[in-house]
């Protein structure tokens, strides 16, 4: 049965803490968090995964355990990624993200789409250009969190911002996304325009999408038993 290690990492002047699993000679697997979650919020994730996997769900900036800094933004977390698996010399690997973490991941994929053996987002695309109702979601954060949270809250504000104006390139690149990819929905009960995912779709070459009707945007704790399968079928 595999065990959950908990590690600290230092990168360049931050330190993050990941969780680990899994025999370190089978394939690599890294996943990411949303915003405002941790690592721990995979691990039932983390232990499927590591019957064939040498698993490692990261914190994120700002999230957890690893550091507070006063630079957020999708590509600090990107370049984050890439400063993680180079210094645990992870060449190739699979790699899952959870909403911000999927955000991540897709930018993750575009800028080094050799490093990626396999992709999994969950219940987002990337960031894209809002209609005006969407918008209105989106508007600043107040300068403190209106009750205690457990991550750095000035990280809301910055994300916030790139949601209302994405890089037009996240989009654009989606086509240069090599590896094969699994797309996970939450169908009609998560704020995620469901047709967005199905625009991705058909722009990453080799995509599927699989709708999990009713799980809401966190599918792997609302409807786990049924994304479990999801993985299992495009991973095992």
């Amino acid at each position: 049965m595999a065990v959950l290690t908990d590690r600290l990492i230092k990168l360049a002047d931050l330190t993050f803490h990941y969780c680990e699993a899994g025999d370190p000679t089978a394939p690599p697997l890294v996943l990411l968090h949303a915003l405002g979650l941790e690592a721990h919020n995979w691990d039932a994730i983390t232990l499927m995964l590591a019957e064939r996997y040498h698993v490692f769900a990261l914190d994120q900036r700002g999230h957890g355990k690893s550091s507070r800094t006063e630079q957020y933004s999708f590509e600090a977390m990107r370049d984050d990624l890439k400063a993680f698996v180079d210094a645990l010399s992870i060449g190739s690997f699979t790699l899952i993200g959870h909403s911000m973490g999927g955000s991540v991941a897709f930018i993750f994929a575009e800028r080094w789409p050799e490093r990626i053996a396999r992709l999994v987002v969950e219940d987002t695309p990337p960031p894209f250009i809002l209609s005006t109702e969407l918008a209105g979601r989106f508007s600043d954060p107040p300068d403190e969190p209106p009750q205690p949270v457990s991550y750095d809250w000035r990280l809301v504000k910055p994300i916030i911002r790139q949601l209302r104006s994405p890089d037009p390139a996240w989009w654009e690149k989606l086509t240069t996304i090599s590896a094969p990819t699994l797309l996970i929905g939450g169908g009609s009960t998560s704020h995620v325009p469901q047709e967005k995912l199905l625009e991705v779709a058909e722009l990453v070459p080799d995509c599927r999408l699989v709708t999990i009707e009713g799980a809401g945007h966190n599918v792997h704790r609302k409807s786990q038993e049924a994304y479990m399968n999801c993985l299992r079928d495009f991973l095992f």
